[in-house]
């Protein structure tokens, strides 16, 4: 409650005057400030670069001559940081798994009370996603959601489970669009990825999701199954784990930790993708790499329920010999009616 009423009490004193003498009149000016609050600031995870990179591609395609400031979302912003986020005329959020049931006790996304008088109706979802199977949202939770998020537009989510824990709380102007990071996966493009097992493979671990005896597993069948493996580096401790596991990590060639260097590895014609990071899947099947994604958590099993992104729960490793051994067809089956259907409700300048 302290917390509440100091930021009640701020707003009231400076929040609303300086928004209303904003240096440059709205009504002038033909541009929308749009601001995208971005995972990949200040991130430990380079899958969250791979999120940010399609999340501006697609909104630069709505708003190609528009004003764009990004803002952090797993850094805690201030006074300061409020205010200027305050001055966008929409705040797109984006990141797979953003949304809890229990703000107040923890959160990925780093929003506070003081949230609910600075950005009021401001926010837009962007193919978020729920952080786990939870309860139905608290109050404290509730509140603060039905107060920032926009309740003119339609919210996009990641999936199925997303869009019916937010209805649960009164929250129906969304629908589910997958991850914006699948959007780009075609027909076309899905046809021309291979069908059958190449010599060298690149995987990731999850360390902050660790199994060893699991995780072991994996590599095991790897190193046993592939001339060449590959560990890309998403997130910075992955190399000691690895160490921690595997006895014959010298089996094992890395990739430095930069999307560049990956991107580099995806060129290779004779290398697929097997590892328990989503967004590195991801980025191998956008570059048309046969893929095969091992889950750690909910966000790649329920994309996959609505996308047939191809995925298997880690405790069922076993059946990765199913990907290696046999053709596999990649058929990725977009929601494009309801990818249409928020673009076109986007707020657009009058």
């Amino acid at each position: 409650m302290f917390y509440y009423n100091y930021y009640k009490n701020l707003f009231k004193t400076y929040g609303k005057a300086f928004i209303k003498n904003k240096v440059v009149d709205p009504q002038l000016s033909p541009y929308l400030k749009i601001g995208i609050i971005n995972p990949s600031i200040g991130t430990s995870n380079l899958g969250d670069l791979i999120i940010y990179e399609a999340v501006s591609k697609e909104l630069r395609k709505i708003y190609p001559d528009d004003f764009f400031t990004n803002y952090p979302s797993q850094l805690n912003t201030n006074y300061e940081g409020k205010r200027l986020m305050a001055e966008n005329d929409h705040l797109f959020v984006s990141g797979t798994n953003l949304l809890m049931s229990n703000m107040d006790m923890q959160s990925q996304w780093k929003i506070d009370p003081g949230h609910k008088f600075f950005l009021k109706n401001k926010i837009l979802l962007m193919g978020v996603g729920w952080w786990q199977y939870q309860n139905k949202p608290n109050r404290y939770t509730s509140d603060l959601y039905k107060s920032i998020f926009d309740q003119d537009h339609l919210h996009s989510v990641r999936d199925s489970y997303t869009c019916e824990m937010l209805k649960e709380i009164g929250i129906n102007n969304v629908v589910n669009t997958t991850c914006p990071t699948l959007w780009d996966l075609s027909p076309e493009l899905c046809k021309r990825i291979p069908q059958k097992k190449n010599s060298k493979v690149i995987t990731t671990l999850t360390f902050y999701k660790a199994d060893k005896e699991l995780d072991k597993r994996l590599l095991d069948i790897l190193v046993d199954n592939y001339e060449t493996v590959y560990l890309w580096v998403q997130g910075f401790d992955d190399v000691n784990y690895l160490h921690d596991i595997f006895p014959r990590a010298d089996r094992i060639k890395l990739v430095a930790p930069t999307i560049e260097a990956y991107n580099e590895i995806l060129e290779d014609p004779l290398v697929e993708y097997l590892g328990t990071r989503l967004h590195a899947g991801v980025r191998a099947l956008q570059k048309g790499v046969r893929t095969l994604i091992v889950a750690v958590d909910n966000r790649a099993v329920e994309i996959a329920k609505d996308t047939n992104l191809n995925v298997i729960k880690r405790q069922n490793i076993e059946e990765a010999f199913n990907f290696i051994d046999q053709p596999y067809i990649t058929e990725i089956k977009l929601p494009v009616e309801n990818i249409k259907t928020w673009k076109e409700n986007l707020p657009k300048k009058l």
